[in-house]
């Protein structure tokens, strides 16, 4: 049993394309302003090993490769406890950067069936985080 899942949101942050791209592909980091991903491991140049997890009770292991890095589209390879893609497109707007999240996934076994069971559960946790995504990036921007 598979299931497919698809997610999207829009996000303006008061910062430059560049300044965006740069901490969004900086994965090494993302768990100093992104609560939710507890554990990154570099694997090489283009991958990591991501530990995500939100507010349920259950830890996500994934794979990241990135795809491009270069902007404006920023795109990875997800495989692990999910398969797909997630793809950031930046475009500069008055005041900073729209960031544009397009998610893209499938999840088999137990994980495919409580996604049919708690698929709503599971959207409003996805939510959550991406919500704290958002919030820990704008705060990292605005650092000096």
């Amino acid at each position: 049993m598979r299931a497919v899942h698809e997610f999207g949101g829009e996000w303006t942050v008061a910062a430059p394309p560049d300044a965006v791209r740069d901490v969004v592909v900086d994965l090494e980091h993302y768990p100093d302003w992104w609560p939710q991903v507890v554990a990154v491991v570099s694997l090489g140049p283009d991958d990591a090993r991501v530990l995500c997890r939100s507010t349920l009770p259950y830890t996500l292991d994934l794979v990241l490769h990135a795809r491009s890095r270069t902007g404006p589209v920023l795109e990875v390879e997800v495989s692990g406890d999910l398969d797909g893609t997630v793809r950031w497109r930046l475009e500069p707007v008055e005041g900073g950067t729209l960031m544009r999240f397009e998610q893209t996934v499938s999840v088999s076994g137990l994980l495919a069936l409580a996604s049919y069971v708690g698929g709503p559960l599971l959207r409003w946790n996805h939510d959550r985080m991406m919500a704290s995504c958002v919030a820990g990036l704008r705060r990292r921007l605005a650092a000096p």
